[in-house]
């Protein structure tokens, strides 16, 4: 591992051991992703808590649905271009999957979101 690779990995677990929950009582219920989505975009982006992208180059899943101006259509329109995808991003969705992805997604937006920089 190099330096840099290790000296992310220290500050991505730092910043997860800072995080605080709400009492059970005030969590809401997030749902899982659909079951494609793991071995699709697992990867490369983390696609459910705690949201720690395996390449950190790849922003979360959380961290794509709190974009501003965002929606759950302009999501799943990208998602079924794949013209635009970036190359390391060379596969394809049918238009389910990408409408099932962007519906996940959008799920996943909390008015007290902060982009970690």
């Amino acid at each position: 591992m190099t330096r840099h690779a290790l000296a992310l990995a220290l500050i991505a677990g730092s910043l997860a051991a800072c995080q605080t929950t709400a009492p059970a009582s005030q969590q809401a219920v997030q749902p899982d992703p659909p079951a494609f989505v793991e071995a699709a975009c697992g990867g490369c982006h983390a696609v459910e808590p705690p949201f720690l992208s395996p390449n950190p180059g790849a922003p979360s899943f959380e961290a794509i649905a709190n974009r501003e101006g965002l929606s759950e259509d302009t999501l799943g329109a990208w998602l079924k271009d794949a013209h635009n995808y970036p190359e390391i991003m060379d596969f394809d969705l049918s238009a389910e999957q990408a409408d099932e992805i962007a519906e996940y997604m959008i799920t996943l937006r909390r008015g007290d979101y902060r982009q970690v920089k």
